[in-house]
C-alpha cells in the first residue's frame, strides 16, 4: 500500500518553478517594503525627538533604542509612539493605537497585527453558530475610553462609550446592560457613520473584553448580532469563548525574518522537543511556525519545522527532507484554499480544522493523477501541528465490502469466455484453489482433472446444461489440493450473446471444508452418543431388575415380630441410573425383628451391587448373634475393602425388635434419626455415636435402646424423603415431623401413611426415597 503523501507540486512544472520564482520575488518586494518603512519611520522619529528634545541625530538615535528596551517595545513600536497613535497598515488605511494598548508582544494581535484580520477571522467563524453579523476590535485610549482599531462586517464606527465601560470595567457589556439604553435597548447615538450600518445599531453591539496574561489586555471586541434582537445563553457562551481565544492566539512578531520572511510566533516548545514527538508518530504529520508580515501583519507563509517519518510528498521527499521548507513555495497551489484559510482559523481562534475531502492534483505532476484527502489542524502553542491522511471515494470502499465479503463467507469468483478459453480468478479463488497468485488459473476443460473421481459425472452433466441449455449451475463437489481433499460449491450462470448462445460464464466458489468437517464431527459424535445411550439403557435395565430381585414390591402391609410394618420404595423422576437406597425387614429365627434401612452413594450397578452386599452381611451377622455395633463395624471393614475403583460409602440404621418385652435396640452409622410419634407427639430419636461406612477404618458404633408402647408409630427413611435443593436439612426434618404427627392425630389417619408422606413431602422426587413405618398395635386395634 503507498504510504500517505501531502498534496504537492512536483518539481518538474514550468508552472510551478514560475510560481515559486514569483513566491521569492514577492518576499524580496515585501522585504524591501519592510526596510524601506522602517528606515524612513525611525529618521522620523529621529526628526521628530531632535526637534523635541534639542538632541542631536546620533543621540535621538540613541534614544529611541534605549527606550524601546527600557519599555519593552521593538524600536518600530518606539517610533511610532513618538510620532503619535496613528500608524498605516500596508494598504494605507489608518488604524488607531493607543498608547498602554498591546502591542506585538501582547495576549491579542495589536495594530500591528492588523486587527481587521482578527475580526475578519472572528466574522467567519461566528457568523453561522453564534449569529455575528459584525466584529469590531477597539483598544484603550489614554483618556481611558476605547478607540476603533478594525472591524468586518459593519459600514460604519458605533458609539464607543459602551466599549469604554467594558475596558474600565473589565467585564461584558451586553446590549441590555449598556449605560445610557433607553427604553427601547438603544443607546443614545454617537460616531460619525452614516447609512445602515454600525452607526444606527449602537446599543445592539456586545462588547467583550479579550483577557491578557495576568489581567486585562486592554482590547475589547464587538459583536453585532444578525437578527433583531440581543444574543441568547447559547451564542453568548460562543462569543465569551472567540474572545478568550483570542486572547490565547499567537502573536506576530519581529524577530527571525529572513529574505522576504516576516516575524516568526512564539515558538513555544522546542523544536527539538517537538521533533522527538513527531518521530514516534505511526502517520503523516507536520509542525508548522506561521511567518508573519511585519506590515499587513497577517501570516504570509508557512515554515515545517518538525515532520513525523512517515510524511511524504509527491516529490518522494520524507520526513527530515522536509524540515525548513515553506509551504507557499514548495506547495504553492495551497494559497487561496479553504485549507490555507482553515489554517488561519485554527491559528486565531484555537479550534481544530478538519477538511472535507477536497480533490487535488498539481499542474507540475509529471503523470497527474487525481487524488482526494483529509487534512486536519491543531494548534500547538503559536504553531499547528498538520496531519493528513487519503480519502477513499465509495469505489474503494465497495471493493473493500466485496473482499470482507468473500473472506467471510470464503468465497472467490471466477470469469471464463467460453469462445477464447479465458479464465480470470479473484484472489480468494487462487487460495481456495490451493495455487500461488501467479499461476495460471485453472479452465474449465482442466477443472475435471482436479475433481475426485466420483463427482465428476454429476459436474460434467450440469456444466453441458450450464453451456448448451442456459442453465444456472449449483453443485459441490470434492477438489483434490496440494493440501489435500476440498469440498467445494460451485455456483454459475451463463452470459448469453443476442442469440442465445452462451459466450460467458459467471461463476462463484464457495470453499465448504471446514463446514463437511464440522458435520463430519458432529455425525461421529452422534453415533458416539446413541451407542452410550445405549449402554447407559442395558445398564439402567440390569440394575432395576437386579434392584427389583433384590427389594421386592410390597403390597399393602405385613406384620414382622407383632409389629405391623409398612414398606415403601419409589425411585426418582430425574436419570437413567437407579440408586442406592434400601431396606429391609425380617422376621429372626429366635422371634425378633430385623429392621434395616440405608443409602449407598452414587447410582447404577456399583451401587447396587453395594446394597446387595450390606443387605445380606447385615442379614447373616445379626442372624448369628452379633451385636449390632459389631455388625457396623464389619460392614464399614467390608466397604474399606473394596476392589480398587469400587470403593463407596453408605449410611444405615439397624434395629433390632424383641417382641417379648417391647424393647427396639437400634444404632445408625451416619444415618438421619428415626422418628417417633406417641400420643399424637412427634420426636426424633437421640442417634448414639456412630459415622458413616467407608469413610475411615478408625470407626467405633453404640446402640441406644427404646421401649414401644401401644400406639407408637416409627418412621425409618432416606434422606430423599427431607432434602430440597438449597434448604437447611432441619427444615426438611421439621417439616416431616409435622406432617406424621398431624397424620397420626387424625382419624384414620395411619393408613398408607408412607405413601401419603412421600407425596406430600416430596411431589418432584429428585432422588429415591425409601420408608418403613413400624406401628405397635394399640389394644383393640
Amino acid at each position: 500500500m503507498d504510504e500517505p503523501r501531502v498534496p504537492t507540486d512536483g518539481d518538474a512544472s514550468d508552472v510551478v518553478a514560475r510560481a515559486r520564482a514569483v513566491a521569492r520575488l514577492r518576499a524580496r518586494v515585501d522585504e524591501l517594503e519592510e526596510r524601506l518603512a522602517t528606515s524612513v519611520l525611525r529618521e522620523r522619529a529621529k526628526g521628530a525627538l531632535m526637534a523635541r528634545e534639542g538632541l542631536s541625530a546620533r543621540q535621538a538615535d540613541a534614544a529611541l533604542a534605549r527606550r524601546a528596551e527600557e519599555r519593552g517595545r521593538t524600536v518600530a513600536d518606539e517610533c511610532w509612539a513618538v510620532l503619535g497613535t496613528t500608524r498605516k497598515n500596508r494598504a494605507g488605511k489608518a488604524v488607531g493605537r493607543a498608547p498602554g494598548t498591546a502591542g506585538p508582544s501582547g495576549a491579542v494581535p495589536s495594530a500591528g497585527a492588523a486587527p481587521d484580520v482578527l475580526a475578519r477571522v472572528l466574522l467567519e467563524v461566528l457568523r453561522g453558530p453564534a449569529g455575528v453579523a459584525g466584529v469590531l476590535v477597539c483598544g484603550a485610549a489614554p483618556d481611558g475610553g476605547a478607540v476603533l482599531l478594525g472591524h468586518a462586517g459593519v459600514d460604519g464606527p458605533p458609539d464607543t462609550g459602551p466599549a469604554s465601560a467594558a475596558v474600565r470595567g473589565g467585564l461584558p457589556v451586553w446590549p441590555e446592560e449598556a449605560p445610557g439604553a433607553d427604553d427601547d435597548g438603544d443607546h443614545h447615538r454617537g460616531g460619525s457613520g452614516s447609512g445602515s450600518g454600525t452607526a444606527d445599531r449602537p446599543g445592539r453591539v456586545a462588547w467583550v473584553p479579550v483577557p491578557g496574561e495576568g489581567g486585562a489586555s486592554g482590547t475589547v471586541l464587538g459583536f453585532l448580532p444578525a437578527g433583531p434582537g440581543g444574543f441568547e445563553a447559547a451564542a453568548r457562551a460562543l462569543v465569551l469563548e472567540a474572545a478568550r481565544s483570542a486572547g490565547r492566539a499567537p502573536v506576530p512578531g519581529t524577530a527571525g525574518g529572513g529574505a522576504g520572511g516576516g516575524g516568526t510566533a512564539e515558538e513555544g516548545p522546542a523544536t527539538d522537543a517537538v521533533q522527538a514527538v513527531f518521530d514516534t508518530l505511526p502517520g503523516p504529520a507536520v509542525l508548522l511556525t506561521p511567518l508573519w508580515s511585519p506590515l499587513t501583519g497577517d501570516v504570509e507563509d508557512y515554515r515545517i519545522d518538525a515532520a513525523a517519518p512517515r510524511s511524504v510528498d509527491h516529490a518522494g521527499r520524507r520526513g527530515a527532507e522536509l524540515v525548513g521548507r515553506r509551504v507557499l513555495e514548495t506547495y504553492p497551489a495551497v494559497a487561496g484554499t479553504a485549507l490555507w484559510h482553515g489554517y488561519a482559523g485554527t491559528l486565531l481562534t484555537g479550534v481544530p480544522y478538519e477538511s472535507e475531502p477536497f480533490p487535488y492534483e498539481e499542474a507540475a505532476a509529471d503523470a497527474p493523477a487525481p487524488t482526494s484527502w483529509r487534512v486536519r489542524a491543531a494548534r500547538l502553542g503559536g504553531r499547528l501541528v498538520v496531519s493528513w491522511s487519503r480519502h477513499y471515494g465509495e469505489a474503494h470502499h465497495e471493493a473493500r465490502r466485496r473482499h470482507q465479503m468473500e473472506r467471510l463467507g470464503d468465497l472467490g469468483w471466477s470469469e471464463w469466455n467460453v469462445r477464447t478459453g479465458e479464465t480470470t480468478w479473484s484472489e480468494r479463488t487462487y487460495r481456495i484453489f490451493g495455487r500461488a497468485p501467479g499461476d495460471t488459473p485453472l479452465t474449465w476443460a482442466e477443472l475435471p482433472d482436479h475433481v475426485v473421481r466420483e463427482d465428476v459425472p454429476r459436474l460434467a452433466e450440469a456444466t453441458r446444461r450450464l453451456l448448451r441449455e442456459g442453465r444456472p449451475l449449483d453443485r459441490t463437489f470434492r477438489l483434490r489440493t496440494a493440501s489435500g481433499v476440498r469440498h467445494l460449491r460451485l455456483v454459475a450462470e451463463p452470459v448469453t450473446d443476442a442469440e442465445g448462445a452462451t459466450v460467458e460464464v459467471h461463476a462463484l466458489y464457495q470453499d465448504l471444508t471446514a463446514l463437511r468437517q464440522a458435520e463430519q464431527a458432529l455425525l461421529q459424535s452422534e453415533r458416539e452418543v446413541l451407542v452410550q445411550q445405549g449402554l447407559l439403557e442395558a445398564e439402567r435395565s440390569l440394575a432395576t431388575r437386579l434392584q427389583q430381585a433384590l427389594l421386592p414390591r410390597q403390597d399393602g402391609t405385613l406384620t414382622v415380630a407383632g409389629l405391623r410394618t409398612e414398606v415403601f420404595y419409589l425411585p426418582s423422576q430425574a436419570g437413567l441410573n437407579v440408586g442406592g437406597d434400601w431396606y429391609s425387614a425380617i422376621e429372626l429365627p429366635d422371634g425378633s425383628g430385623l429392621f434395616v434401612i440405608g443409602d449407598v452413594a452414587g447410582h447404577g450397578i456399583d451401587a447396587v451391587a453395594t446394597m446387595a452386599q450390606l443387605r445380606f452381611t447385615a442379614k447373616g451377622m445379626i442372624v448369628t448373634g452379633s451385636p449390632l455395633p459389631d455388625a457396623l463395624v464389619r460392614l464399614n471393614a467390608l466397604l474399606m475393602h473394596a476392589p480398587e475403583g469400587r470403593h463407596s460409602t453408605a449410611t444405615l440404621v439397624l434395629a433390632r425388635y424383641r417382641p417379648w418385652d417391647r424393647t427396639l435396640t437400634w444404632a445408625h452409622a451416619g444415618h438421619l434419626p428415626p422418628l417417633l410419634v406417641r400420643g399424637g407427639e412427634a420426636r426424633y430419636l437421640t442417634p448414639p455415636p456412630g459415622i458413616m461406612l467407608g469413610a475411615t477404618a478408625d470407626c467405633s458404633y453404640e446402640e441406644q435402646r427404646l421401649t414401644v408402647v401401644p400406639g407408637d408409630h416409627l418412621l425409618l427413611y432416606t434422606d430423599g424423603l427431607v432434602e430440597r435443593p438449597g434448604e437447611d436439612l432441619a427444615d426438611g426434618l421439621g417439616r416431616l415431623a409435622r406432617r406424621a404427627g398431624g397424620a397420626v392425630r387424625a382419624a384414620g389417619g395411619v393408613e398408607r401413611l408412607a405413601v401419603r408422606l412421600t407425596e406430600a413431602l416430596s411431589p418432584s422426587r429428585r432422588d429415591d426415597i425409601c420408608l418403613l413405618h413400624l406401628t405397635l398395635p394399640a389394644d383393640g386395634v
